[in-house]
């Protein structure tokens, strides 16, 4: 049985992730912030291994892959984000949300992803996704957004470093965009379903090999420039 881990699984594209690779027969490793936001991924059966994890807490996230010692793991989903300085003016921005945006996108995904290096090079597939977002292109820039948008270009510069770094070890890291997705982040205006961005982002996951490693993805399988 393949296992993937995912993180910020307990609600929108984490939980969907989580819900498609369970009944494919994954056991599936998922990390929720607040236990209490748990309860629907506890009704996908036993497949499912619910872990409360805080992304802004670095001696949490390394004890948390102590935990995982020596089991592998095939696919690592770093999902779990923050859209820190949402509607701030250029002046409003306070440097204390930025910093901590970073440390949720950007720092934690790092972090997680280093720790469980060698779980992930006695898995099967060896696959590592960073979700990141088209605002983290700094080609299609247009401005605003400072925190989340530098958060997530910062996650594109890990990921393109870690698949130089872990190449050696056959892991292959990408980071992808889920499309304006209908989920929490994304509001009830958003055009992209959570199973359509999900379906496609597993199809990118399961065909990318080293060849793609350290690529930008949409989630529909398109390259987004830098």
């Amino acid at each position: 049985m393949p296992t993937v881990l995912i993180t910020g699984a307990g609600r929108g594209l984490g939980l969907e992730f989580a819900r498609q690779y369970a009944v494919e027969g994954w056991k599936v490793v998922a990390t929720v912030r607040d236990p209490a936001k748990g309860a629907s991924l506890a009704t996908l059966g036993n497949a499912i291994e619910i872990h409360q994890l805080e992304l802004k807490d670095r001696a949490a996230i390394l004890r948390f892959a102590t935990g995982l010692k020596g089991r592998p793991i095939d696919v690592l989903i770093n999902n779990a984000g923050v859209y820190g300085g949402r509607g701030r003016s250029l002046d409003g921005l306070e440097w204390t949300e930025w910093i901590a945006t970073m440390t949720t996108n950007a720092f934690a995904p790092y972090t997680l992803t280093v720790a469980l290096t060698e779980n992930l090079a006695a898995g099967s597939k060896k696959r590592v996704l960073m979700m990141t977002s088209r605002m983290g292109s700094i080609a299609g820039n247009s401005g605003g957004s400072y925190a989340y948008r530098s958060s997530k270009a910062a996650l594109n510069l890990i990921t393109a470093g870690l698949a130089c770094d872990l190449r050696g070890k056959g892991i292959a890291v990408i980071c992808a965009h889920p499309g304006w997705v209908r989920t929490d982040m994304g509001g009830p205006g958003a055009t992209v379903t959570p199973k359509a961005s999900v379906d496609g982002l597993r199809a990118v996951i399961n065909r990318v090999g080293l060849s793609e490693s350290g690529q930008f993805f949409n989630y529909d399988g398109g390259i987004i420039p830098w």
